[in-house]
């Protein structure tokens, strides 16, 4: 026994000797920028968290849909924190839209990537390390772009003093010696520093990622840095589709630009519609040749391709996407959106405003007498995309293909207010973005796959239109071979609207400036409804008071009868025109000042 302890005892010494740091403090697995220039695959991770901030929603589920703060829809969640703000309750410390914090934290992981990646051995071959770094680091640069046109748009304001401000520009990293306490740069110099992150970013990406099958084919810039075929693919190749690229920044730049030249901005920006215009030309450029023939054909309704969805491979775009999210494959848009008696929750209610802003097939709006809207037909001989976007009474959804009865005298939980929070509260449901193959049903789903576009071309061409008109006039072309005009024919061709071959109620106001901004206003509506435009729209055009707080309205049946009701009302005062800095910054930040009424 006393042998058996000795050795026990010896044993215990060896174990306790080689182990010198059992009694002292672990190191902390924290890593400083030291630590990371020696670990690209950490180092890169700071870039890593600009992508899951990505201001346009990080994958195919991540929709907001703030339409619902909008004269376009209402939730029938009485806990939607959009429908809260809309009825009310906006204030600097209850604010649905706050970006603030969260994007200015992963701009924090920007700068500091910016910093660390001069000194990171990317790769063994020093050809293929710097190609790394400068791919990298045009990377960073273009989605701090991207984050600082978001950040102005939810942001950005007149101070009670007369000045057009943004945001405090930061192009360095911050730790716990920095002064925090900066002021905000005025607009432009955001616009400013935008601008110069797009150019960093251009200069250092390729237009598109992709596989090159030869040498001659590796774009110069890269073949001065001493790239060869192999080289450049194995950084710029295929396995890099889909991040930011020299395209993707200056599709930032021209939705910035069309942001300042707004009414809301030109003022204290200094950009024209002109330049916004261009701006926009020069990402239809893309397209090759005449844009207006290259629109794609079926970009109005992407969503219904569910195969071409499925079989869609990584990175690759069809001809409408510019910039896309990952293809994921799931029932949760559908068990969001599906009609209830589709096992779904029916949270998106379009608006009757919505629905009132959907020409005739002829083109005419309802609200001309050449249109032949019947109100007690509301539905028959109308443009076809209200059919493709909104589930009205008596359309066919879902797999089965159901008739879904909204009407109030309904007998099942679709029927207008049947049943608390599934049922629609406006006499309408949302067909757009979801996939009809999909079945919700919790003892039997069906999945289907879902890509959300984070800039689509149509997007492009409405923007061009819209500065276009704005800027020479509805058939004006400035230096481009297309005008206004000439867009909004096309999209309106696209959607299968007019008469015989022809748009008559376009070709009547194609000489008129204010009718022209109206229906480009319209189509854009139309368009891109549910994609998380309207709301700033809206803004950025400083539309009336009244407009912002029109009362959104739905459509009882009973019966063969119309019946056009309210709904909810809208409850934004004359400053809500831009949103607020937040409150808890103020209260942190002596420097900073607020954004006039908030």
């Amino acid at each position: 026994m006393k042998l058996k302890n000795i050795i026990l005892s010896a044993a215990l010494l060896v174990a306790f000797s080689a182990c010198d740091d059992l009694f002292e403090p672990t190191i902390e697995n924290h890593k400083d920028a030291a630590d990371l220039e020696n670990m690209p695959s950490w180092a890169v991770g700071l870039l890593g968290h600009a992508y899951i901030s990505n201001p346009l929603g990080e994958n195919a589920n991540s929709w907001k849909f703030t339409d619902v703060a909008t004269d376009d829809a209402v939730s029938n969640d009485i806990g939607n924190s959009y429908l809260k703000m809309a009825t009310g309750s906006w204030r600097a410390d209850n604010n649905a839209m706050d970006n603030w914090q969260y994007l200015r934290a992963s701009w924090q992981y920007l700068n500091q990537f910016l910093e660390i990646s001069e000194n990171v051995e990317w790769a063994r071959d020093k050809v293929a390390s710097d190609l790394f770094k400068v791919r990298f680091q045009g990377d960073a640069y273009g989605m701090r772009a991207l984050y600082m046109y978001h950040l102005l748009m939810s942001c950005a304001g007149w101070s009670a003093d007369g000045q057009l401000l943004g945001i405090p520009i930061l192009t360095e990293s911050e730790d716990i010696n920095s002064d925090f306490n900066k002021p905000r740069n005025t607009f432009r110099e955001c616009l400013d520093q935008l601008n110069r992150d797009v150019e960093k970013a251009i200069e250092m990406l390729p237009e598109e990622y992709g596989d090159v099958n030869g040498a001659g084919d590796v774009p110069s810039k890269y073949t001065q840095m001493g790239a060869d075929l192999s080289q450049y693919n194995r950084v710029f190749g295929d396995h890099a589709k889909n991040r930011m690229s020299a395209r993707v920044a200056r599709a930032i730049r021209a939705q910035a630009a069309l942001l300042a030249a707004s009414p809301a901005y030109s003022e204290g920006s200094g950009v024209t519609w002109e330049q916004a215009a261009n701006s926009m030309a020069e990402i239809l450029a893309n397209l090759g040749g005449n844009p207006i023939a290259n629109i794609d054909p079926t970009g109005n309704k992407w969503y219904e391709d569910a195969n071409g969805i499925k079989n869609l491979v990584a990175g690759y775009n069809r001809p409408e996407f510019l910039w896309r999210s990952n293809k994921n494959e799931s029932a949760d848009l559908e068990k969001d959106q599906y009609p209830p008696s589709l096992f779904g929750k029916g949270r998106v209610n379009p608006s009757q405003n919505l629905v009132d802003a959907f020409p005739s097939l002829t083109g005419y709006p309802i609200s001309d007498s050449r249109s032949g809207y019947d109100a007690q037909n509301p539905y028959a001989n109308r443009d076809p995309r209200l059919a493709l976007y909104i589930i009205y009474n008596g359309c066919k959804a879902g797999a089965s293909s159901s008739v879904i009865t909204t009407a109030a005298d309904g007998t099942n939980n679709d029927a207008m207010n049947k049943f608390d929070g599934a049922s629609t509260r406006t006499g309408y449901y949302l067909r757009k973005f979801l996939d009809m193959n999909v079945n919700a049903n919790p003892s039997n789903t069906t999945n289907g796959y879902h890509i959300k576009p984070w800039i689509r071309y149509t997007e492009i061409f409405l923007g061009y239109a819209e500065a276009a008109n704005e800027a020479w006039g509805p058939q004006g072309k400035g230096a481009n071979s297309y005008s206004a005009y000439d867009v909004i024919k096309a999209i309106r061709q696209r959607a299968g609207i007019g008469e015989n071959g022809g748009d008559p109620y376009l070709e009547s106001i194609k000489g008129d400036k204010d009718k022209m901004r109206e229906l480009i206003r319209n189509e854009r509506r139309l368009e891109l409804c549910f994609e998380g435009f309207r709301f700033w729209d809206l803004r950025r055009w400083k539309v009336d008071l009244s407009k912002l707080n029109e009362t959104v309205k739905g459509m009882k049946i009973t019966g063969t009868n119309h019946e056009v009701v309210d709904v909810e009302k809208r409850d934004y005062k004359d400053y809500m025109y831009y949103g607020p800095v937040p409150y808890s910054e103020m209260l942190k930040f002596d420097a900073l000042i607020q954004n006039k009424g908030w």
